[in-house]
């Protein structure tokens, strides 16, 4: 049968997330969540890419049509063609190849491919509305499979393979309210360089990766992100769990009125570096149901108090009703679902009006 290969810049498919189209018959997808959808009328699909592992067993997320599937890539640094589906029957079929984990690799997207007499069809519409997150493993959803381990440490060595983005809380919350999201989530992220658990020993914090699209320096570096790509109606911002781990060494203390201030400083230039971009854009400030010390959630309302004081009236709290303390390991499905509950009818709540467009 003959091969038709659809590259990536074919406007029939669809991309969701903050993805590096700086190379665009190639684009990077580096952030766990992000999607690419397409449509068609055939019986078989392949993707055309290029993964870059770095460690843990490598699995992409597959829609079917709307039922879930993973498919392995065992294929380091060469092109191929990874099968997604082979064999449907002839009709409409839409189908979703997503990125189940944050960085223990990323991909280069060159194209799909079919066989036989395929029909392309106008991608699904956009949804109208936007969200944003910023957030850590837990909103990366790693390890939130392990079911069997709910409200316990995690299972050793897992080796990536309960990682799943699509049933992170921001993304379940997206769907929940229908709209689309940019998940800018990073396992052992936290606010300063060199804190935090990323990229030890030289670890990377969310001020360095908030404003790019790539964030691999040991193999392809920085590429900053154009803020005029996607504009959120709602940010949500959940990064403080990693931030007590290692600073100059030395686990940093919270409590301290030296630390404190100088976290809270920087968490705030990160918040109004996005409010420059998004200046009608609601911000959500929140940790999640992982375990953590009470002070953490309090600096949270006190830097809410102190962007409101600055005249941004645009920027809240969330506390969920387990904040830090449902579980020590990392939220399985039970409790990813619960937060993404809670949010959604948070946000459902006091955000009704705020899906008009903000661009």
């Amino acid at each position: 049968m003959p091969k038709k290969f659809i590259p990536a810049t074919d406007p029939a498919i669809r991309y969701m997330g903050r993805i590096d189209h700086t190379v665009p018959d190639a684009p990077k997808i580096v952030w766990a969540g992000s999607m690419i959808t397409l449509r068609f009328v055939g019986r078989d699909l392949s993707a055309v890419i290029c993964d870059h592992r770095f460690y843990n067993k490598i699995e992409l997320g597959l829609l079917v049509d709307g039922k879930e599937e993973r498919v392995a890539v065992d294929t380091d640094r060469q092109r191929f063609s990874l099968t997604l589906v082979s064999n449907l029957e002839y009709k409409e079929h839409e189908v979703t190849l997503f990125k189940r984990q944050d960085a223990t690799h990323y991909f280069d997207f060159f194209g799909f491919e079919t066989f036989g007499d395929t029909e392309l069809l106008p991608p699904p519409p956009r949804p109208d509305r936007r969200i944003e997150c910023y957030g850590d493993s837990v909103s990366a959803g790693a390890v939130c499979e392990a079911v069997q381990n709910t409200g316990q440490c995690d299972p050793d060595d897992t080796q990536g393979v309960y990682d799943n983005a699509y049933h992170a809380y921001p993304m379940i919350t997206a769907r929940n309210l229908g709209a689309e999201i940019n998940n800018i989530a990073q396992g052992g992220i936290a606010i300063f360089d060199r804190t935090g658990y990323y990229h030890s020993p030289d670890t990377i914090g969310m001020e360095t990766a908030y404003d790019k699209a790539v964030y691999f320096p040991e193999e392809c570096g920085y590429t900053p992100w154009d803020f005029s790509q996607y504009t959120p109606h709602i940010v949500i911002f959940a990064v403080g769990q990693n931030d007590q781990h290692r600073e100059n060494d030395l686990d940093p203390d919270i409590t301290g009125p030296i630390y404190r201030k100088k976290w809270k400083d920087r968490y705030k230039d990160i918040i109004r570096s996005l409010r420059s971009h998004y200046p009608k854009a609601q911000f959500i400030l929140l940790l999640t149901v992982l375990m953590h010390e009470r002070t953490w959630d309090e600096a949270l309302d006190e830097i809410v108090a102190e962007l409101k004081a600055e005249g941004d009236e645009g920027v809240t709290h969330f506390m969920f009703r387990r904040c830090g303390k449902a579980t020590p390991g990392h939220p399985r499905l039970p409790e990813q679902y619960e937060m993404a509950s809670e949010l959604t009818a948070f946000i459902s709540r006091k955000y009704r009006d705020i899906w008009e467009d903000n661009d």
